[in-house]
């Protein structure tokens, strides 16, 4: 017994000296001088919270369908009154953390980032209501566009489209009220559950769909209309990005007029490139100069060739022209 009392100690005793051998060999790393070695040099946004945030938000958006079940009060009155309060007392805090991003709000003094991220917290809060209206058409746009939908209560419970959408409609508000970061971390959130990633600088009006939506990239200055649809695998994006920094805040994605539809694999680049009303994009084409409206756009049939064991070949087109069209 004795003889295992000491094994014991002795794998501890070892243990204990390789693992401080190993933090100390990490906190040799952090004095390395990178931009990731800042420890505590000021108080950082909690990504936790700011999604707790993004989930109180659906409750509100969504009120009866996303409730929380440690809630015991009923009445929409007290529920929704709880929600906002949590959200004011959070938003208020994480605001004034990420102003230290912005340099128009290096000059304030504690209190005057207070006041500031407490008034942005409130317009932020007062736009809600416009937000539920355009999240209603995205609602009704999925139902109308989708033959697989029976209920929209499907829609709003389990469509990924339509949880990104929600997610960039909450972030955007905020992306125009000049809040640093936290847009981004709830976009990037909705894009690490749904596999789509919406910029929250982009805008987006009403009677927006997005099926199957695996895949789709929407960037920064990207405009949609009212009335557009989008399937899986379609990028909105930069022609180039090789300027690097010198193109923040220029007009690098593109802008899709209304009633237009962008059937899989698409790719639709440039700040130039302007998609014209009632356009139809086909699969997987690849586009880096404007469309008028009314137009039909597609790519040449494709050929498929046939490699045998006895060194034959074949070739064929086993889609035309308007089978290819409309591949989803």
């Amino acid at each position: 017994m004795k003889n295992g009392k000491n094994d014991m100690n002795q794998i501890t005793h070892r243990l204990d000296a390789q693992v401080n051998r190993v933090v100390e060999t990490i906190l040799k790393d952090y004095e390395g001088g990178k931009d990731i070695d800042r420890v505590l040099t000021f108080d950082l946004p909690e990504q936790e919270v700011i999604i707790d945030i993004l989930d109180k938000l659906q409750r509100i958006v969504f009120p009866g369908y996303f409730r929380n079940p440690s809630y015991k009060i009923y009445t929409v009155r007290n529920d929704v009154s709880m929600q906002v309060e949590d959200i004011i007392f959070r938003l208020i805090r994480q605001i004034g953390i990420v102003m230290q991003y912005s340099d128009k709000y290096q000059d304030l003094s504690p209190e005057q980032r207070e006041k500031k991220a407490e008034e942005i917290t409130f317009a932020f809060l007062e736009r809600i209501p416009e937000v539920r209206a355009y999240v209603e058409t995205d609602v009704q746009a999925s139902f109308d566009g989708d033959p697989a939908a029976f209920y929209k209560d499907e829609i709003i419970f389990s469509y990924p489209g339509l949880y990104a959408i929600f997610v960039n409609r909450i972030a955007h508000e905020l992306y125009k009220l000049e809040v640093p970061l936290i847009p981004r971390i709830m976009t990037e959130y909705a894009h690490s559950r749904t596999g789509i990633d919406i910029n929250p600088g982009a805008t987006i009006g009403k009677y927006f769909f997005i099926d199957h939506g695996t895949g789709i990239v929407v960037g920064e200055t990207t405009v949609i209309g009212d009335y557009v649809k989008v399937y899986q695998g379609v990028t909105l994006g930069a022609l180039s990005t090789k300027g690097g920094r010198s193109l923040n805040n220029k007009k690098r994605h593109p802008t899709i007029e209304d009633h237009v539809t962008i059937y899989s694999g698409a790719s639709i680049l440039g700040g130039e490139t302007v998609i014209g009303k009632n356009v139809v994009i086909g699969g997987n084409c690849f586009i880096t100069h404007s469309i008028p409206a009314d137009a039909k756009v597609s790519i040449r049939n494709q050929e498929l060739i046939y490699s045998y064991a006895d060194g034959k070949r074949a070739r064929s087109t086993e889609l035309n022209d308007a089978d290819w069209f409309y591949i989803i």
